[in-house]
């Protein structure tokens, strides 16, 4: 066995050596086959970019469309909103003019039916409707201006105007009338105009008074003694150096003497701050007895024109001419009643108004009562009105 081997090494070829230039001629065909595989990729590459870019202005184009159809669905929607809106409106302003229109012809009817009314309507009837309105007018300046003197002259003028009638139904009421009428002449009548002046006129007085009017201060020697007509001693040559020097003695002594009453209490002298204090507050409880005239509440009235009263006697001199003017005036008024009692004067009223309404059933009773003759008929309202009154 190991000599065969042998043999079969010593009977392989010999090795070649390989020739470098056909080498390189077996290489080229790969090198080729590389750059056409480059080449292709770049193609490539630059196609997917190509196509990138196509996409991309795609998507642009698509996205522009988009906004393109939102903003189309919003003015689509805008409009046909705005068309909603018109729409609503017309009919709005449709139903407005309908409601007018209806508005209009129920005034006419009613001015029509006023109209013949009016026309049917005898002197007798606007006698009344005039007494009524009277009436109205006594009730209202009585109730909410408390005016008796208006409330009288006005029931007055509706008792004269219902004496034109010729209505016998209207008896009770002119009987009412005359009760009223009576009762309010027995009421006593509140000037207030003139109260509310009159404590204006107090209120200036108290803003002129000076520290004057205070309450007194401690007299002094010189208070005792200086008067123009005493201190005359004589004309001509007497008054000449004896009054001189009677004068310049006393103007001595009155800087180290002073007399003093201890007979009478001393009441504390005021401040300039408190003198002001006091004269506004004085002021204030005046004004706030203005607006309880004007209000006609009695009890306010009081109480201020006490506190007025009480301030005087506290911080003023009472004999003071001003001052004492002043606490006369405002004792006067604190006696004045300004809210008295008022009647009820609405019975006259209600009876006239019953009248007033069956006179009118009585005249639309003969349209219905059409199966009666036409002198019963007419008859009939006048029967019916005076039973009722």
């Amino acid at each position: 066995m190991p000599v065969t081997e042998s043999n079969n090494e010593n009977q392989l070829p010999a090795t070649i050596p390989a020739n470098p230039e056909t080498r390189r001629a077996a290489l080229w065909p790969v090198w080729l086959v590389c750059l056409i595989l480059l080449a292709g990729l770049i193609a490539l590459g630059l196609w997917s970019w190509q196509q990138w870019q196509t996409q991309q202005q795609l998507q642009q184009s698509l996205q522009h469309v988009t906004e393109m159809n939102s903003q189309l669905d919003q003015r689509l929607n805008q409009g046909r909103d705005s068309r909603t809106e018109r729409l609503q409106s017309l009919e709005t302003t449709l139903r407005e003019q309908q409601q007018r229109l209806n508005e209009q012809q129920r005034q006419i009817d009613h001015t029509a039916s006023e109209l013949l009314d009016a026309g049917n309507r005898t002197r007798t009837d606007w006698l009344l409707a005039e007494a009524e309105y009277l009436m109205r007018i006594a009730n209202q300046r009585l109730q909410i201006e408390k005016d008796i003197r208006g409330a009288l002259a006005a029931l007055e003028s509706a008792d004269e105007v219902l004496r034109e009638t010729d209505d016998v139904g209207v008896y009770p009421v002119r009987e009412q009338l005359a009760r009223e009428i009576m009762t309010l002449r027995s009421v006593t009548d509140v000037d207030r105009t003139g109260l509310y002046l009159r404590l204006e006129a107090a209120r200036n007085t108290v803003t002129q008074l000076t520290d004057r009017a205070l309450i007194e201060r401690a007299p002094d020697f010189t208070d005792a003694g200086d008067d123009p007509q005493s201190d005359t001693v004589g004309t001509g040559e007497e008054s000449s150096a004896l009054s001189r020097a009677w004068k310049r003695v006393k103007s001595s002594l009155s800087n180290v003497v002073s007399i003093r009453r201890l007979d009478e209490p001393v009441k504390p002298l005021l401040s300039p701050d408190q003198s002001a204090w006091a004269r506004l507050n004085l002021q204030l409880m005046i004004e706030q007895a203005e607006l309880a005239v004007l209000r006609g509440h009695d009890t306010l009235y009081q109480q201020a024109l006490d506190k007025a009263l009480t301030s005087l006697d506290t911080w003023y001199d009472s004999s003071n001419n001003h001052i004492t003017a002043l606490r006369d005036t405002l004792t006067e008024l604190k006696g004045r009643d300004i809210n008295p009692e008022l009647p009820d004067i609405s019975r006259s009223l209600t009876l006239l108004k019953g009248r007033i309404a069956g006179r009118h059933a009585n005249t639309e009773a003969p349209m219905d009562g059409t199966d009666a003759p036409d002198g019963e008929t007419r008859e009939q309202p006048a029967d019916s009105g005076d039973g009722e009154s």
